[in-house]
């Protein structure tokens, strides 16, 4: 597979390819004539290989099957979160020089801020029988264009950056990038048409997007679209549709274990359990593997990557609980800080190098000469390697905590803290001191009874004591993004306000 045109021909004509829980249900043979279709209308409205279309659309077929309309005429998807604010379409479809946008029928904040910059606007919807169609101003459109197939090396996909350090840097992907990505995906996990993935995650990210979907459809298997993530619908969902694996953030996997026994959840129905978009602590992926009797791999993944970077293999290989796995088709190395290599057990900044690594962010030549280094690109993580290649990270090199000269890496007090029988959820974080530059603080929610003091002796036995947080912050959630990721440098910034 070249390009993303390519990506539903492994699939048999009258196997499933999508599934959408109480809405439509469509083969690989109809999925095809829906996207063909679509590309023709699309180039009927106008769109050309090379211009930026806005997608803001939900997680459904509208969705799956727009976007590869999108990458067939060889124009660039650019998909953004439906929950954003007018204000919000507005920076990122300018940022991205968006032409087009492909919305739902109805009143969105986002059609005010397409008009204000005089981009067409089109509707997505569905037909009766589940079939989707393009409209403008009420007429629904059609086309029989005769379209060339996009070029591997052109852009397919358009992302921002979370911008939790800085402004939001523009992130082009070709479609050599996302087929390189989901190639390494499908072998990683040994995908097959037999293998059904249940999609919890939001599909304008990666990990939902390249991780889940798009790497399921090329492997001929069937996608199961959540419209959200839902714990009381998830076991129902697993069941109906007899899912074989599915991925998620921590936040995800960790509710279904605190409801599993309440929601009467099976035991060994998954192939596989697959985490990705944060750190898994340590003591939730085994308290997983107790109760699911499936095993747990972690992912490492990022946009800039096309998602995925590492992973812990399936068994019988052996999967190191605390590490992200070997590289995945990737070549993972540690820098130093004048970009020298470093030996296995040096900890460094976690370099990668790969078909999937995007050639750099748009329109930021000052971002692009700090992120790449003699043809390294550096993810901002801090980790090191083993004599085995197996990755181990530490934490972003940003939100390291410097502790009188000592540097701390939040990860591990985190693993510590969940490992309390009390703690729920933990997030810890460097917060200014007057004496040692920065102290450690923690916010914790319990689901159990447990003082500050309490859960303090207990990190006093795992960690050395200027590691233990010298504050725990009782709280009754923590800030998310949109891909349920702690935002750590939110929380830290709430409380050093407090100080």
């Amino acid at each position: 597979m070249k390009t993303l045109a390519e990506l539903l021909e492994t699939g048999q004509s009258n196997h499933p390819a999508i599934v959408i829980p109480d809405g439509p249900r469509v083969t690989y043979a109809e999925l095809r004539a829906q996207v063909e279709s679509l590309a023709s209308a699309l180039w009927e409205a106008g769109v050309r290989p090379g211009e930026t279309v806005s997608i803001v659309l939900g997680n459904n077929l509208e969705y799956v099957a727009a976007f590869l309309a999108v990458v067939r005429v060889g124009a660039i998807a650019a998909p953004l979160n439906p929950n954003y604010t007018a204000a919000e379409f507005r920076f990122y479809m300018e940022d991205a020089g968006a032409k087009t946008l492909l919305l739902p029928p109805g009143e969105h904040p986002s059609r005010g801020a397409a008009e204000a910059l005089k981009m067409s606007c089109l509707e997505v919807g569905l037909a009766n029988g589940g079939t989707v169609q393009l409209s403008r101003g009420g007429q629904v459109l059609t086309g029989k264009s005769d379209i060339e197939s996009p070029d591997p090396a052109a852009i397919a996909l358009f992302l921002h950056t979370s911008g939790t350090t800085s402004r939001p840097k523009g992130v082009p992907l070709t479609h050599a990038n996302i087929t390189a990505s989901i190639a390494n995906t499908r072998t990683t996990y040994d995908l097959s048409s037999d293998d059904v993935s249940l999609a919890v995650m939001p599909l304008f990210h990666v990990h939902g997007l390249i991780g889940v979907v798009f790497s399921t459809l090329s492997s001929g298997g069937t996608v199961v679209i959540s419209q959200r993530f839902s714990a009381s619908r998830f076991w129902g969902d697993v069941a109906a549709h007899r899912v074989t694996w599915y991925s998620g953030a921590p936040t995800i996997h960790q509710i279904l274990l605190n409801r599993a026994d309440p929601d009467g959840a099976p035991r060994n129905v998954f192939r596989f359990i697959r985490s990705c978009s944060a750190a898994l602590a340590p003591a939730v992926l085994k308290e997983m593997e107790a109760r699911f009797e499936s095993p747990v791999v972690e992912a490492y993944g990022m946009t800039e990557a096309s998602h995925q970077m590492s992973s812990n293999p399936l068994p019988p290989a052996s999967r190191r609980v605390g590490t992200v796995g070997p590289g995945t088709g990737v070549e993972i190395a540690i820098m130093d800080e004048k970009g020298n290599l470093l030996p296995p057990g040096e900890r460094g900044e976690v370099v990668i190098q790969g078909a999937n690594v995007m050639q750099g962010y748009r329109n930021n030549p000052e971002a692009n000469a700090s992120a790449f280094t003699n043809g390294w690109f550096r993810t901002g993580d801090q980790g090191y390697l083993d004599a085995e290649g197996y990755l181990t990270l530490t934490g972003r090199i940003k939100e390291l905590i410097n502790r009188g000269g000592e540097k701390i890496a939040p990860l591990e007090v985190d693993a510590v803290l969940m490992q309390h029988p009390s703690v729920a959820e933990a997030v810890s974080f460097g917060v200014p001191d007057a004496k040692y530059g920065e102290e450690v603080h923690a916010a914790v929610v319990l689901k159990g009874e447990a003082t500050q003091e309490e859960i303090q002796r207990f990190c006093l036995e795992h960690l050395a004591d200027f590691k233990v947080p010298k504050a725990i912050h009782f709280v009754e959630q923590l800030p998310r993004s949109a891909t349920n990721k702690i935002l750590r440098r939110e929380v830290a910034a709430q409380f050093s306000k407090s100080q």
